[in-house]
C-alpha cells in the first residue's frame, strides 16, 4: 500500500467565517451500495488502512504537534490520485468560496491539509472536519454552474450536507468519498481553470479513474 504515516504540526488559528444558511436539495441519507472492488468503510477502519507500518515515508509538517483530533475515527491528509496534489482548504478565499477544497499542496505543510474524519454510527457515515478553520466540509447543492456540489470546509455542524460514505479498494489502495446530499461521488476538476482549477466536487456517478480516487495518509501528533 502506499498510503503513509504523516507527522502533523503548525496548526493554523481557527478562522470565523459567516455560515450561509442552507436551503432545499435532494436528500440522500442512505449510502447507494458499494461499487465493484470498493467496499465501504466504517468506524476506525480508515486508520488501520492508512496507518500501517511500512510504508513509504512523505512530506511531514514542522511546528507544533496536531492536538485538535476531533474524535477516534482519525485524523487525515487526503491526497488526489489525478494530480497528486494534497487537498487544502482555502480558508482566505473570498466569498462566496471561502473555505473552497482544492488538491494543489505539493505536501503537507500544516493544518491546511489536515481533515478530522468523524464516524456517524446512525447514518454509517463519515464528517469531514477541517483544521485550517475547524469547520465542516459541506457540499454546496445550491451552487450553481461549474460550482454547483462544491465541497467547502464552512458548516458548524454536521447534517446530510456535510456527510459521505468513504469507499476502500484494496487492490488499488485508493479511496472514494460518496456525498449523502445527493449520492455523487468526489471528484478533482483537474480540467477547471482559475481560482477553482483542482477543486473537490460532489459530481460523478460513479467511480471512473484517477479524477475520483484519493490517497489517505494519517496524520499523527
Amino acid at each position: 500500500m502506499t498510503s503513509a504515516l504523516l507527522s502533523l504540526s503548525a496548526l493554523l488559528a481557527a478562522s470565523a467565517l459567516a455560515v450561509p444558511a442552507a436551503g432545499a436539495a435532494p436528500r440522500n441519507d442512505k449510502p447507494a451500495a458499494a461499487p465493484a472492488g470498493w467496499e465501504t468503510v466504517v468506524g476506525p477502519e480508515p486508520a488501520r488502512f492508512a496507518g500501517a507500518d511500512g510504508r513509504a515515508q512523505a512530506p511531514a509538517a514542522a511546528g507544533r504537534s496536531a492536538s485538535a483530533r476531533a474524535d477516534d475515527s482519525g485524523t487525515f491528509a487526503l491526497k488526489s490520485v489525478r494530480n497528486g496534489k494534497f487537498t487544502a482548504t482555502e480558508k482566505n478565499y473570498a466569498a462566496p468560496d471561502t473555505g473552497v477544497l482544492r488538491a494543489r499542496s505539493a505536501a503537507v505543510t500544516g493544518a491546511w491539509e489536515g481533515f478530522a474524519f468523524e464516524w456517524h454510527e446512525a447514518t454509517r457515515t463519515y464528517a469531514l472536519k477541517s483544521l485550517a478553520n475547524n469547520r465542516y466540509v459541506a457540499v454546496e447543492g445550491n451552487y450553481t454552474g461549474t460550482s454547483q456540489n462544491i465541497l467547502r470546509a464552512r458548516s458548524t455542524g454536521a447534517g446530510t450536507w456535510e456527510r459521505f460514505t468513504l469507499y476502500y479498494n484494496e487492490d488499488l489502495d485508493r479511496w472514494a468519498l460518496q456525498s449523502a446530499l445527493n449520492g455523487r461521488f468526489v471528484a478533482m476538476e483537474n480540467s477547471y481553470t482559475g481560482s477553482l482549477q483542482y477543486a473537490l466536487r460532489a459530481r460523478s456517478l460513479e467511480v471512473t479513474g484517477s479524477w475520483e480516487q484519493f490517497e489517505l495518509f494519517e496524520i499523527t501528533g
